[in-house]
């Protein structure tokens, strides 16, 4: 039986979200358990390369399995970008401010038909310096013109959603029923279900 996975994060809202979406699995920061771990240079080509280089670096260091996403936002217009720079658009210590000015000053000029994004999510089931699977969620939207939303993380407050809302107008409930995290950790505690009634 799985009764506890540690995540490859220091970020408190990912973790909640996580925590939610695998209930009743016990959801632990690895960098609460393991004192100093490599820092991991995530210098991957994609999200997936990204998600399996963290989660088999850092399953070497605990007992049992690792989870470790890469996620980000992808803007068709931009080809892609800003892609796996997500976290670090506008520079290396970027804040979510700093990254969501910088994506609106790239779109300036850009009518909203042609703002097609999505968010996406890779997540590396890792286990004694392995990957084990991999799972895959997306969320499409459109990039506003401004921000709005008191609630998310990053560029939440700019990603509209079908229904005209921006992610960041959303409750955690409602967030954690349509995200791309919550499409590829739905994925994943499926396979953990499977993995449990097998053992």
């Amino acid at each position: 039986m799985i009764d506890k996975v540690y995540v490859a994060t220091k970020n408190k809202g990912k973790l909640k979200e996580i925590s939610e979406i695998l209930k009743p699995i016990e959801v632990i920061s690895v960098y609460e358990v393991v004192e100093n771990p490599v820092d991991i240079v995530e210098d991957g080509s994609t999200f997936e390369e990204n998600a399996r280089k963290k989660g088999e670096e850092l399953s070497r260091f605990v007992e049992g399995y690792v989870i470790a996403d890469d996620s980000g936002l992808v803007v068709e217009v931009l080809n892609g970008k800003p892609g796996i720079y997500s976290a670090r658009y506008a520079g290396e210590n970027a804040t979510d401010m700093e990254n969501n000015l910088k994506l609106l000053k790239e779109l300036e000029g850009t009518p909203f038909e042609n703002r097609d994004a999505k968010f996406v999510c890779v997540i590396a089931l890792c286990k004694d310096g392995k990957t084990i699977e991999t799972f895959y969620g997306e969320c499409k939207g459109k990039i506003g013109f401004e921000l709005k939303g008191e609630n998310g993380f990053g560029y939440d407050p700019l990603f509209v959603l079908d229904n005209g809302r921006t992610m960041a107008e959303l409750s955690s409930d409602e967030k954690n029923r349509i995200s791309h995290r919550r499409e590829a950790l739905a994925k994943l505690k499926k396979f953990l279900d499977n993995v449990s009634k097998n053992n």
